[in-house]
């Protein structure tokens, strides 16, 4: 082996060896706070002369001798064991360092501060429109588009330096930090999962545009083209519409607005421990706006209960509030929950001013939608029908929703909650409100060990195949029914469901001919699994749910428009196979009545579901669009022009065919030029049109040479360079025209949004009966009976089983029986040692009973 090279590394890190001071020369600038390198020490020669001092001259020397410091033992590296030279100067070197491994913390962009006049820092074109943006959205936190990348300056990119895991740097005036721009749709997601409000900078021109432009010379165009937050995200172009990252269950924005009350319940303006608070609750990727007002004591009881059955991503608080609602809020939204706080003034909503904005923009939207087509007269009728809904608001309720929809235009989500939402009351005469109490006591969302929906009411009994389900399944959980028709109805159609999960093959359906003497069997799709296979279709597809209320906000892709419409219209036809709308067949001169579902509920659900209407619309859509164009993202051969429709998509490609002829006219010149029939363009690494020639033919001082082989030369003509430019002009001015017309043709589809709420509804209910009859078939549940209103109260409950332990527990449970009457036995006392079961008996009964008003077979044997 040859000799091990010295390792350097710490060599280079430390300090240059420190030199007397007495061996420097004097400084030629003595304010310079670092003195210049010495000069190469050059050895004395050898004299043997013997020289005598003075006394005062020896005096001198031995003074000097005493001040030079003595030789210590060299510092060893801890990393290469190599000795450290000592520091030559200490601050050059500490510089050095910060520099290279631990840059200072520079000037980070403040959002409050624009640069004044006395400012002498000079701003890039690009940094000088970011300070612009930030002054003006001084709450966001801004990722701006620069070429390939997404830059993030100051304060943003420290935070998203922590937030992503990137490097931060300083770059001129600012620290600053990229990513790539296909990666913005898990970069905004990581962002908002952490709670900032995310906006979104692009260029707002093209290069050909700008080139034809008055803009030649200055950078590009850019302004804010989105903004994103916890409950904004799913509805939002380019990110939405995926499950990934920010929770796919519950993405509601609540709005909490109070009055104080005096000790005799009226409205006090002085602060008090009892408070009337009024509350909106919206979940914008779905239209469901939930509001109301109630009175609420020192605990916060009723509020808790809301929040805690809604699961809010985001609260908005309308300001001036007390300290236990603050306080109670605060402790929801902690730093280990990731929800996002806002604060909005209720001061100017003391005279009035609620009603005011809120009806302003409701009647701009009824009058822009009747001035746009007079066919959606049918739809400015319904929203006139919301607006008296929205004039019988409480009045805190009406302010919270005034609150929400000033929060939503920054989105522009606010159009839903005029004609897209549907608003339903806290309080509601067919379901209950749980307490937060029984929520966390009897853990119907949540156990109490983990937090975790596993272990909880509601883990059990989810079956459902799709999120929508889901989401609707933890409705039903949280509200129990107290209607008797509507539990009964959905009994029924529970109970049809189970009954026929015996067979998957086709069932056999006798039914009677009238005026005849025999019966007909007619061959009939099973029941059970029919819903089976549209269920599991369905969960297989993308949440079309959100997926039709992000049409409506026209922030929907064409592949996603393609594929939600698809779903809705796959589901449909099938379900379309139980022939539910069809009472009697014609065989003859004899008719057949068919009867394949019993429960009333069921059926209307399933002709909701498959209507002619909603099939109708659904490929009268379909016929617009090109799914190959729209599955490359190609907008320019998106739109199915038929009917003379779209005539400025016409034009546009018309122009652009005449640009693309004009182009490829040019070759039969050269041709003629050089005398070369066979001459074709050439295309080379993306470059198009080139002009290939031998290395010896004689071209115009004009050409570009733009690439060469050995034997020939690649030239572009200034003609066809000229051409070029005018292709790439018409090629992105239909770009802008078609992305246009997809605007207007999504804005379109608010005609038909109703209709497919309601069908995607019925798919969704479905869903919950389905789940819940899997539920009654595994478990081996029955169904309850309600006593009349003149019965007295009574409870029964034999071999009752606790739902959540028999599912931990397996076969190890022992069931226990109940039995209460109001004129007997109404009262029971449950004794017994520690850990005997007491309070699983209790918690079981309690469950049991829930169970039956949320329509699902109780855990009897």
């Amino acid at each position: 082996m040859g000799k091990q090279k010295q390792q350097v590394i710490s060599r280079f890190f430390a300090s240059k060896p420190k030199i007397p001071a007495a061996s420097t020369p004097p400084s030629s600038n003595p304010s310079s706070s670092s003195p210049p390198p010495p000069k190469p020490v050059i050895p004395s020669p050898n004299v043997k002369t013997t020289v005598s001092f003075s006394p005062s001259k020896r005096k001198l020397l031995s003074s000097h001798l005493a001040s030079t410091p003595k030789r210590l033992k060299p510092t060893l590296s801890p990393h290469t064991q190599n000795p450290v030279p000592p520091q030559s100067n200490p601050s050059l070197h500490q510089k050095f360092l910060q520099k290279l491994l631990e840059p200072p913390s520079p000037p980070l962009l403040e959002s409050s501060i624009e640069p004044s006049e006395s400012d002498h820092k000079k701003y890039t074109p690009l940094e000088q429109q970011v300070v612009d943006l930030k002054s003006k959205y001084p709450d966001v936190l801004l990722m701006v588009e620069v070429g390939y990348r997404f830059r993030f300056f100051g304060k943003d990119a420290d935070i998203a330096a922590k937030v992503l895991g990137i490097y931060a740097h300083v770059d001129r005036n600012f620290l600053t930090a990229s990513v790539p721009t296909f990666r913005l749709n898990v970069y905004v997601r990581r962002l908002v999962s952490a709670g900032y409000k995310v906006g979104v900078v692009k260029q707002t021109e093209t290069a050909a545009i700008k080139a034809h432009g008055s803009n030649r010379v200055g950078p590009f165009g850019r302004g804010l083209s989105a903004l994103y937050t916890k409950a904004t995200l799913e509805a939002a172009e380019d990110v939405g519409g995926k499950e990934e990252g920010c929770g796919a269950e519950s993405n509601y924005l609540v709005c909490v607005v109070e009055k104080a009350l005096d000790f005799s319940g009226s409205v006090s303006n002085f602060g008090g421990a009892n408070v009337r608070i009024g509350i909106v609750g919206v979940e914008i990727s779905t239209g469901d706006v939930v509001y109301g007002e109630f009175d609420d004591g020192v605990m916060r009881s009723g509020l808790e209960a809301v929040v805690l059955s809604l699961a809010p991503a985001e609260l908005l608080l309308g300001q001036p509030l007390s300290k236990q609602t603050e306080k109670l809020l605060m402790a929801y939204a902690g730093p280990a929950s990731n929800v996002r706080l806002e604060h909005a003034s209720c001061d100017c909503f003391k005279d009035g001013g609620a009603l005011e904005d809120v009806m302003s923009l409701y009647e701009k939207t009824v009058e822009d939608n009747l001035a746009d087509d007079v066919n959606q007269l049918a739809e400015g009728t319904e929203q006139r029908n919301s607006i008296q809904g929205v004039l019988t608001m409480p009045d805190l309720a009406l302010q919270a929703l005034a609150l929400t929809i000033r929060h939503f235009k920054q989105f522009g989500f606010e159009r839903i909650l005029c004609c897209g939402a549907s608003f339903r009351s806290l309080s509601s005469r067919v379901e209950m409100n749980l307490s937060a109490n029984t929520l966390q006591q009897l853990e119907i969302l949540r156990n109490n060990s983990d937090g975790s929906e596993t272990g909880s009411l509601l883990g059990v009994m989810n079956h459902t195949l799709t999120t929508y389900g889901s989401r609707l399944l933890r409705h039903w959980v949280t509200h129990p029914l107290c209607d008797r028709n509507m539990i009964t109805a959905r009994l029924d159609a529970v109970s049809e469901i189970a009954l026929s999960m015996g067979s998957y093959k086709g069932s056999q359906s006798i039914v009677e001919i009238e005026g005849g003497d025999f019966d007909a069997t007619i061959m009939q799709p099973e029941l059970s699994c029919l819903l089976s296979s549209v269920l599991t279709f369905l969960g297989r597809s993308p949440d079309i749910q959100r997926g039709i209320t992000r049409i409506f906000h026209r922030t929907a892709t064409p592949s996603e428009f393609i594929a939600v419409i698809q779903a809705i219209l796959s589901a449909g036809k099938q379900l379309k196979r139980l022939h539910i709308d069809e009472e009697y067949e014609d065989y003859g001169c004899n008719k057949i009545g068919v009867a394949i579902v019993q429960s009333a509920l069921l059926r209307r659900l399933i002709l909701t579901a498959s209507s002619s209407k909603v099939l109708g619309n659904a490929v009268k859509l379909l016929s617009t669009l090109n799914k190959e164009a729209a599955d490359k993202g190609d907008f320019t051969d998106l739109i199915i022009i038929s009917k003379d429709q779209f005539p400025e998509v016409a034009r546009a490609r018309k122009a652009l065919q005449l640009a693309k002829e004009e182009l490829d006219n040019l070759i039969g010149l050269y041709r003629k030029q050089f005398r070369n029939h066979k001459l074709e363009f050439t295309c080379v690494s993306g470059t198009t049109h080139l002009v290939e020639l031998s290395i010896d033919a004689k071209v115009p001082s004009n050409w570009v040479k733009v690439s060469s082989t050995n034997k020939t030369v690649r030239y572009h003509p200034p003609e066809v360079l000229t051409a070029l430019d005018q292709l790439r002009l018409a090629n992105e001015e239909l770009t802008i025209i078609c992305r246009a017309v997809w605007g207007s043709f999504l804005m379109e589809f608010g005609e038909y949004y109703m209709d497919f709420q309601a069908a995607v509804q019925a798919l969704a209910t479905v869903d919950c009966l389905h789940s819940l009859a899997i539920l009654s078939k595994n478990k081996n549940y029955v169904r309850p009976i309600f006593m009349e209103d003149n019965r007295p109260v009574q409870i029964q409950i034999h071999a009752g089983r606790h739902p959540v332990l028999e599912t931990i527990l397996q076969d190890n449970f022992v069931p226990n029986d109940t039995i209460l009457h109001a004129d007997r036995e109404y009262c029971q006392i449950v004794t017994g040692p520690n850990m005997g079961g007491k309070s699983c008996y209790i918690r079981q009964v309690a469950l049991i009973a829930m169970m039956a008003q949320q329509n699902q077979p109780l855990c009897l044997s």
